[in-house]
C-alpha cells in the first residue's frame, strides 16, 4: 500500500512539474524586477505569464498550470491569514474600525446595484467591487476561486488583476497628494491611503512617502480590509451555494465554507490569540507572497492578451466608478469623524 501511495505521489509530482517550473521562473523573475525597478510583482508575474501563455496549452506544462492556478492560489490565500493580529484592532479604535468595515460592504453593494448599469451581471460586479473593497488582486483571486465557472471566468479574473493594480498604481501617487489637499493629519491621511488604496505593497508606499506614522497606520487599516476577505468570501459562498443547487459538477454541491477560508480564519485565530511565533509569521507571510505570484503567474499562462481586451472600456470605467465610491466614501467618513 505505501509503495502504491508513493508511486502515486512520484506520477502525480511528475505530472506537475513542469508547468510549476515555469510559474515558479515567472514568480522569481517578477519579484527580481520588482525589487530593482519598483513595478508592481503582482502585475510583472501576470503580464509575464501572458507573454508565454503558448505554454497554457501545451500538454506537458497544462496541468501544473492549472495546479497553480487553483490549488496553489487557495493556500496562498490561506497563508494570508498570519497576517492579522490583536495589535491591528486595539491602535485603530473602533469608530476606524466601523468606517472601514462600512467602507468594504458599502463599496461591494455599490458595484453589486450598479452592475446592471454597465451592463454586467453579478460575477464580474462581485469580483471587481471586492477587489476594490478589500485587498486588491489577492482578493480577486480569493473571489474567484469560489465564483462558478463559465468561458470567461478566466479573462475577467486577469482584467481585474491588471485594473486594480493599476488603478492601485496611480492612487499610490495622487492619494498622499489628495490628503495633504484636504489638510488631514499624518494619521488620517494614514487612515484615508489605507481604507482606499486597493494592494498592500501600494498602500505601504504611499503611506511611508508622507510619514513613518503615516505608513504604519494605513498598513494597519490594509491588514483590516484584509481581514474582511473571510466574512465576504464565506457569506458569499453560502449565497452561491443555496442558489447553485446542483453546484458546477455532477450535482456536486460548492461547500460551505472553502477550506482555504478556514485556514485563513485559523491563521487569523491564531495571530490574534498570539500564539504564532515571530519566525512562522514571517515565514508564512512571504509564503503568502510567493505562492500569490505563482498562482497569478499560472493565471497569465492560461490567457491570451486578447482576452483582457474582450472585457471592454466599459469594465474599465467599472472598476474606476468604484474605486472612487470607495474614496468618497471615506473622506465623507473622516470628515464625519472629525472632532
Amino acid at each position: 500500500m505505501n509503495t502504491t501511495l508513493t508511486n502515486g505521489l512520484m506520477q502525480r509530482a511528475n505530472t506537475l512539474f513542469p508547468g510549476l517550473l515555469v510559474a515558479v521562473i515567472i514568480a522569481l523573475a517578477s519579484r527580481f524586477v520588482a525589487e530593482h525597478y519598483g513595478a508592481p510583482a503582482m502585475l510583472l508575474a501576470l503580464l509575464f505569464g501572458m507573454s508565454l501563455n503558448f505554454l497554457g496549452s501545451e500538454a506537458r506544462t497544462r496541468p501544473g498550470i492549472d495546479f497553480g492556478s487553483r490549488q496553489v492560489l487557495r493556500l496562498g490565500v490561506a497563508l494570508l491569514g498570519v497576517r492579522i493580529s490583536a495589535d491591528m484592532l486595539g491602535v485603530l479604535g473602533w469608530d476606524v474600525i466601523g468606517l472601514v468595515v462600512a467602507g468594504v460592504g458599502a463599496t461591494i453593494g455599490f458595484g453589486l446595484l450598479s452592475s446592471r448599469l454597465f451592463g454586467f451581471r453579478y460575477r464580474f460586479a462581485f469580483l471587481s467591487s471586492g477587489a476594490v473593497a478589500i485587498c486588491g488582486a489577492s482578493a480577486a483571486m480569493a473571489i474567484a476561486a469560489i465564483l462558478p465557472k463559465d468561458d470567461r471566468s478566466e479573462e475577467r479574473l486577469i482584467f481585474t488583476v491588471v485594473g486594480v493594480t493599476l488603478l492601485s498604481t496611480v492612487a499610490m501617487i495622487l492619494y498622499p497628494v489628495l490628503a495633504q489637499f484636504m489638510g488631514f493629519d499624518d494619521r488620517t491621511t494614514g487612515i484615508f491611503i489605507g481604507a482606499t488604496v486597493h494592494d498592500v505593497a501600494q498602500v505601504v508606499g504611499a503611506g511611508f512617502s508622507v510619514s513613518e506614522e503615516t505608513g504604519n497606520v494605513a498598513t494597519l487599516v490594509k491588514l483590516l480590509r484584509v481581514v474582511m476577505l473571510a466574512p465576504v468570501v464565506i457569506i458569499a459562498a453560502m449565497v452561491i451555494r443555496a442558489a447553485a443547487g446542483g453546484g458546477e459538477v455532477g450535482g456536486k454541491r460548492p461547500p460551505l465554507v472553502p477550506h482555504f477560508v478556514m485556514g485563513f480564519i485559523g491563521l487569523a485565530a491564531l495571530g490574534v490569540a498570539g500564539l504564532l511565533p515571530a519566525g512562522v509569521t514571517a515565514a508564512a507571510s512571504e509564503g503568502s507572497r510567493w505562492l500569490l505570484l505563482i498562482a497569478i503567474g499560472s493565471v497569465g499562462l492560461k490567457t491570451l492578451p486578447k482576452d483582457i481586451l474582450n472585457v471592454g472600456t466599459t469594465a474599465a470605467l467599472f472598476l474606476v466608478a468604484e474605486t472612487a465610491f470607495l474614496a468618497l466614501f471615506i473622506v465623507v467618513g473622516l470628515t464625519a469623524l472629525a472632532p
